[in-house]
């Protein structure tokens, strides 16, 4: 489809993705503590703002510098299966943290305006090298080597990925008040999920470094 393969290993991982604890879901779920619902909505938004930026980058960038040689795109494939697997490893053996709030530290003294909100979620996510080394790693496992419409491939990537991550994101921003509290000391919850998340990424790397061109 438009040079996109394996589309469905790309839906389950943009949503385990999505449901794994990380930055993002801290800086929301800390802002729709502090201010409220609309606060964290809008810092979602401009998470949402900074993943297209990346996929932006990834879609005219990537294409730019791999079109001329399916060897380096099938080595940047290889090396973003890799990746995937060494995230999954990381997240089956991580160890659990000290149980404060996430937002906590974040939360400022005094409110913020929706347009701070936004710019604060934007640049928190366009800035993260992380986020960079993600985007490059993982959108390439699912774009055909010898297709002729890469870029038009990273940008349907990216819109899908862009969209589900901001659906996920205002879902957690609109319960974060209540389910914050509810699980807050229990760190069991988040280990656990780690671990089965991780597992997923594991068997998706692997599948996708073993699959067929």
């Amino acid at each position: 489809m438009f040079g996109i393969v394996h589309f469905e290993f790309f839906i389950v991982a943009v949503f385990l993705l999505n449901i794994t604890p990380g930055p993002d879901t801290a800086y929301i779920v800390g802002r729709s503590v502090a201010q409220g619902r609309g606060a964290g909505l809008m810092s979602a938004l401009g998470i949402s703002a900074g993943c297209c930026i990346h996929s932006l980058a990834c879609a005219f960038g990537l294409t730019a510098l791999l079109a001329a040689s399916a060897t380096a795109f099938t080595i940047v494939k290889l090396v973003g299966a890799i990746y995937l697997m060494y995230l999954g490893v990381r997240l089956i053996f991580s160890k659990p943290t000290a149980d404060a709030p996430a937002g906590d530290t974040r939360a400022p003294s005094a409110p913020k305006s929706l347009r701070q909100l936004f710019l604060q979620g934007f640049w928190t996510n366009v800035l993260n090298p992380k986020v960079v080394l993600f985007f490059v790693s993982f959108f390439p496992q699912f774009v055909a080597t010898g297709s002729e419409h890469k870029t038009f491939a990273f940008l349907t990537l990216g819109a899908v990925f862009v969209l589900m991550s901001t659906v996920w994101n205002s879902f957690v921003a609109w319960i974060a008040g209540s389910v914050t509290q509810r699980f807050s000391g229990k760190p069991a919850v988040k280990r656990w999920l780690d671990r089965g998340v991780g597992s997923a990424f594991v068997g998706l790397g692997v599948k996708l470094a073993t699959a067929s061109r």
